[in-house]
């Protein structure tokens, strides 16, 4: 991710996003602020990627890298090769491309990202 200088003093609310993206059980709410893209990530409980987001972007497995925080709800994340990880609340975390995605339990996730935010969910 190349440096950024930021210059002015911003403030968003991911509440009045910039954009929104709504997959099926999907809500990706994007801020353009000093010179980046965030993202806040809000998948449902039953939501999988292979069965929502897939939907849009057309792509096997996720391509997208990830490079977030957790603030609420559990996600199980594996690759293609088979490796597991669950992100839970309070956890950084770090997801190369080439995974499957879902919610554990009933609530939601909740996750802050910054590196796939400006594509992420977006219509191919």
């Amino acid at each position: 991710m190349p440096a950024v200088t930021v210059t002015t003093l911003e403030s968003k609310s991911f509440n009045e996003p910039d954009e929104k993206r709504r997959p099926p059980k999907t809500e990706v709410d994007v801020v353009n602020i000093g010179g980046t893209t965030l993202a806040r990530f809000t998948f449902e409980p039953g939501w999988r990627w292979s069965e929502t987001v897939k939907t849009v972007v057309h792509t096997d497995s996720c391509q997208n890298n990830h490079l977030g925080f957790c603030t609420a709800g559990t996600l199980t994340v594996q690759l293609e090769d088979g490796t597991r990880a669950t992100v839970h609340a309070g956890d950084a975390y770090a997801i190369p491309p080439g995974h499957d995605a879902w919610v554990e339990n009933d609530e939601a996730f909740v996750g802050y990202e910054i590196i796939s935010a400006a594509t992420y969910a977006k219509s191919a």
